[in-house]
Order: structure tokens, then C-alpha cells, then sequence
């Protein structure tokens, strides 16, 4: 008896059927309408968002016997075909597995030819970063001349490693990872063609466990219809089920963490701790479940009006319980805390320690309902007013120390009055100067190279977009337009996609929207690519300056007459 999973039965056949990638399938639609399709497209994205899929629709509406189109009709032997895997003019090549030159120069070789059916000979390379350099220069003059039957298609996790003489030569499709509402709603719809029944936080839980990929979501029904018995008679996905399989905590336990912090019980809090271990949880998954639920009293906090969702925590207590600064020093907490579990000397003991950090510190003016102090304690004397700044300068320094974002500042509790009050420790200088507001662009501005080169730096830009931004160079910022320089010879990186998508970036780092503009010429000054150039050279200088000065070194070149070998040299930390 064959089982064909659900990831591949629903995979979609024609571009109406994908879900939350409207913007290439805007774009292909209107390249196959107007007859205008280039001759290599690179799909990028993380794993299970439809980067192959996207590809195989493309090459079935090239070569429909019903003629090229946005909507292949599906129907003829083609279209079977390509649906089942077995068309001879689609050649899917898996990368990884066929990474040398000889493997793209017999491609090359194979692509002189007609194809043998359809109008289009198509070559899918998936995770087409693999290819090793030579394999790459191999493939670049067909890639820039190919036949006119020839059509490449790559897919690719990694665009950075793929060299930029590639990627001028492709147009480039960034495939979106889909969001929590999306991934449900296609596995709910799912699950009703399938006539499986199950309960809504069941949903909601596999989808949040997919993490923007669909594939990855639908394997997780899978395993959880299997995990459940579903399908069979009285089957059904239950959450308290899928959350036992997935390892997730229950929404109830964050629920009694965030109350007994709130209410300052130490004792409740490691008694829930104690709780959560009995289920051998994700330690880490329990601080992100943590971090999600702050993030939901911040927003009821701040902005009253969003909907923060049904299934999250009781958020309206505790938004009314906490400050709104202790909620963002929580959840600092809980982020830091998350990462520093694989340094600590057991999770479980990284995880307490950051809910104590939580418990430990709070603003230094919190006029809130203060905690009573153990009985250990001694009492204040009469008169006497427990200080309200720091309660030791160490204790501050090593709050800010655990929080890279600046924070106010923080006491250590209980208190112990009557402690002198000590000053905080000054705060180092930034290493980037702050950027002066400007009233016209709503935003920061780019006063000058140095703070453009930082803001790079400061970026979450990948890919070819990172590229681009790190091959311009500040010309001037005022008004809301930023204009940027490309030399000459990079002007190919300039694709009105990967312009969008900077300015989107630009415009969030700097609290406005942004306009752009590029001009053509030498640049003034550094770019980023540049800098690094240089700053690369130097390390290189002083690495083999320093190999050659070591003494061993030189007794070895002049008593045994050994030859150093420059261009072998590198510094350390570097390949």
C-alpha cells in the first residue's frame, strides 16, 4: 500500500495555487504574457517556501502544447509529464551531487541540441551555490550567450556564496517565507480535503513549528496524523498531542512564569521551573514562548487597538501589572538568556538563572507595587529611606554588561537600606556617532561616509542586496533623498528589485521612508567593499611581516637556506 505525503500531493501545479509568493508569480505572469522571458532566473529563499515548485510551473507554462502562457492547461502530455517528473526537455539537476566542471561542461555540451519535445530544453540546478568555482566559470559564457532554446532556472538557500558575475546575469526572485496565518490556513484546508479532524491550537501549534516553511508544515502533519492515529475512526489532531510531539510548552505555563515574576515569588517561580523540566521541554523553546508572550503585553501596552491574538496568554493583567520598561528588559533578558543557554553548565540551569536575572533586576524608580523584603533582612530603621538609584555600582555595571541595548538604570533586589547610593558607571563612547534627526525626512540622516558605511555594517542585508549596498558610495542625504554612486563597472547590480528592497531597509534603520538614487562615476569615497579590501591588505601585510620576523623563521631561511613563500601566508582566522 503507497502513501504519497502531503507535501508532495498538494504541491501546486499552476501559479493560482501558491500561497504567499505574489510577487514572482506577478512577475512571470507577465513575463510569459508579454513574451518577454529572459534567459536565466535565480529563485532564492529558505527551504520548503516554493522555490522548485515556482520553477517547474514556469517550465510547464514555456512548453504547454496549448501554447506558452500564465495558466498551462495541465492537461496534455506535457503538462503530465512535468507534473510526474519524467519530461525530457526538463533537466533537474541536484547541485550538491554534481558540484565539478566536467558535470556543467557536459551540460553546456547537451544544450547545443534542440529539444526533443517541447519548445524549451529547461534546466532547473537546484541549490545551484554548491557548483565549485570552476564549475561556475565553466557555465558563465553559455549563461550569458545561451541558445535560443535553452532556459536556465536556479534555486538556490545561499545567493551570497554564488559569485556576482553570476547573479548580473540572472533575474532574481526572492521567495518570502511565509507567515504563521498563511501556513495555517493551507494546512487547515488540507486537513479538510483529507477529512481529518482537528482542533484548532493543533493548527496553530504545527504551523508556528514550521517556521515560514510550508513543506516543513506539512511534514509535521504527517508526523503528527501518525503521532495521533488521525484519520482513522474517532482519530483526531488534539493540541495537548501535537504539543507532547513537538516538545512545546503549554500557554498555561508561560502564563504562571509571567505571574509569579510579576508578582515577585521566587519560590513559585523554580517550583514552575521544576514543573517544566518534568517534561524534559526545549529549554531554549521555552524562553522563545516566553519572549512571544512579553512581546504581546508590550504591544496591549503601547498599542491598545492591534489584536494580539486568542491563543496567547491572559495579556491584560499583566499589562496593566508592569511597566512598560520592565516588559522590555524582560524580554531583552529573555533573548540573551536564549543565547547564552549553550554556555551554560546544563540548560536547565541557564534557563533558571534567567528567569532569577529577571526576577533580580528591575528600573530603579519602579513605582510600582515594590516586593516585601525577605525576613533575612534587616529592617530599616526608623526615618531611614531605602535608596532609589543603583545599590551597588557592580550590580549595575553587570546588568548592563548581560544587555547590549541601553537600558535605565537597574537595582539589585531585595534591597539592603541603608546602603550609600553609588553613581553609575559612566557608559563607553559609541563607536558610530549618532545620526541628527532631520524634520524634512521624518527619519535620521546620513550626514557622511563614515555613518553610511556603518549603517551597512549595522545591517541585516544578504545577497545580492547586500552587494549593492556594499559596492555604493555616499554622495549626499537631504530632503529624504539619499544618493549613492555605482562606478561604472558595477552598474549591473543595480535591478529595481534590489533598489526596493535597500531603500525598505534603509528606510526602517532610519525611521523614515527613503528615496533613492544612484549616479555613475568614480566614487568620492570609500565603499564597503573597498574598506574591507583595504582593511584585508593590512591584515595580510602584517601577517606575513610578522611570519617573517619570527625568529625560528629566520634561522630557518638563513642557516638552512628555506624560501618563504608569501602568497601561502595568511592571517590568522582567515582561509
Amino acid at each position: 500500500m503507497s502513501y504519497l505525503v502531503l507535501a508532495r500531493k498538494w504541491r501546486p501545479r499552476r501559479f493560482a495555487e501558491l500561497v504567499g509568493q505574489e510577487h514572482v508569480v506577478r512577475a512571470l505572469t507577465n513575463a510569459l504574457e508579454s513574451g518577454r522571458v529572459h534567459h536565466a532566473f535565480l529563485f532564492t529563499g529558505t527551504r520548503g517556501v516554493g522555490k522548485t515548485t515556482i520553477a517547474r510551473i514556469f517550465a510547464k507554462s514555456l512548453n504547454c502544447e496549448q501554447g506558452t502562457s500564465a495558466d498551462p492547461c495541465g492537461e496534455c502530455e506535457t503538462c503530465r509529464a512535468i507534473d510526474a517528473g519524467r519530461y525530457i526537455d526538463l533537466l533537474e539537476i541536484d547541485a550538491a551531487s554534481n558540484t565539478g566542471v566536467d558535470n556543467v561542461r557536459e551540460l553546456i555540451e547537451n544544450a547545443q541540441y534542440m529539444p526533443s519535445r517541447g519548445k524549451y530544453k529547461v534546466y532547473l540546478i537546484d541549490e545551484v551555490h554548491m557548483l565549485s568555482k570552476p564549475a561556475f566559470n565553466a557555465l558563465l559564457k553559455t549563461l550569458e550567450e545561451p541558445p535560443e532554446h535553452v532556459k536556465f532556472l536556479f534555486a538556490t538557500t545561499d545567493p551570497e556564496k554564488l559569485l556576482v558575475t553570476v547573479l548580473s546575469r540572472c533575474l532574481q526572485f526572492n521567495l518570502k517565507r511565509l507567515d504563521e496565518d498563511q501556513i495555517r490556513g493551507q494546512i487547515a484546508k488540507i486537513l479538510t480535503a483529507e477529512g481529518i479532524a482537528a482542533e484548532d491550537d493543533a493548527i496553530r501549534q504545527l504551523a508556528r513549528a514550521a517556521d515560514g516553511s510550508l513543506r516543513d508544515g506539512l511534514s509535521l502533519v504527517d508526523q503528527a496524523i501518525a503521532y495521533c492515529g488521525a484519520g482513522t475512526d474517532g482519530g483526531r489532531l488534539e493540541g495537548a498531542a501535537v504539543a507532547a510531539m513537538l516538545g512545546t510548552v503549554d500557554r498555561n505555563r508561560v502564563q504562571a512564569l509571567l505571574d509569579a515574576l510579576a508578582a515577585y515569588d521566587g519560590g513559585r517561580l523554580l517550583d514552575e521551573a521544576a514543573q517544566l523540566a518534568e517534561f524534559s521541554p526545549d529549554w531554549g523553546s521555552v524562553l522563545d514562548a516566553l519572549g512571544e508572550a512579553l512581546h504581546r503585553v508590550q504591544v496591549r501596552q503601547l498599542v491598545p487597538g492591534v489584536d494580539v491574538g486568542h491563543d496567547a496568554v491572559e495579556v491584560d493583567a499583566l499589562a496593566t501589572a508592569l511597566r512598560p520598561e520592565l516588559v522590555q528588559l524582560w524580554y531583552q533578558m529573555a533573548l540573551h538568556g536564549r543565547r547564552d543557554l549553550q554556555h551554560a553548565p546544563s540548560p536547565r540551569s541557564g534557563f533558571e538563572m534567567t528567569l532569577l536575572r529577571m526576577l533580580a533586576f528591575r528600573p530603579a524608580d519602579s513605582a510600582r507595587e515594590q516586593p516585601a523584603m525577605p525576613a533575612s533582612s534587616p529592617a530599616p530603621a526608623r526615618g531611614d529611606t531605602p535608596p532609589r538609584g543603583p545599590a551597588r555600582g557592580s550590580a549595575a555595571e553587570a546588568a548592563r554588561a548581560a544587555l547590549s541595548a541601553p537600558a535605565p538604570d537597574l537595582v539589585a533586589r531585595p534591597e539592603r537600606p541603608p546602603e550609600p547610593r553609588v553613581a553609575p558607571a559612566p557608559k563607553p563612547e559609541a563607536v558610530v556617532p549618532p545620526m541628527p534627526s532631520t524634520p524634512e525626512a521624518g527619519g535620521l540622516l546620513v550626514t557622511d561616509t563614515e555613518h553610511w558605511l556603518s549603517l551597512v555594517a549595522r545591517s541585516s542585508l544578504r545577497g545580492p542586496v547586500r552587494l549593492l549596498a556594499e559596492h555604493a558610495a555616499f554622495v549626499a542625504h537631504h530632503d529624504g533623498v539619499l544618493r549613492l554612486s555605482l562606478a561604472p563597472g558595477d552598474e549591473h547590480l543595480k535591478s529595481p528589485s534590489l533598489v526596493l528592497q535597500l531603500g525598505d531597509a534603509l528606510a526602517s534603520m532610519l525611521g523614515g521612508g527613503v528615496q533613492l538614487r544612484f549616479e555613475t562615476g568614480e566614487p568620492r569615497g570609500d565603499t564597503a567593499r573597498v574598506r574591507h579590501a583595504r582593511e584585508r591588505e593590512s591584515r595580510q601585510a602584517q601577517a606575513e611581516q610578522g611570519f617573517a620576523a619570527d625568529p625560528h623563521v629566520q634561522r630557518l631561511v638563513e642557516v638552512h637556506g628555506a624560501r618563504i613563500l608569501h602568497d601561502t601566508i595568511r592571517p590568522l582566522g582567515e582561509n
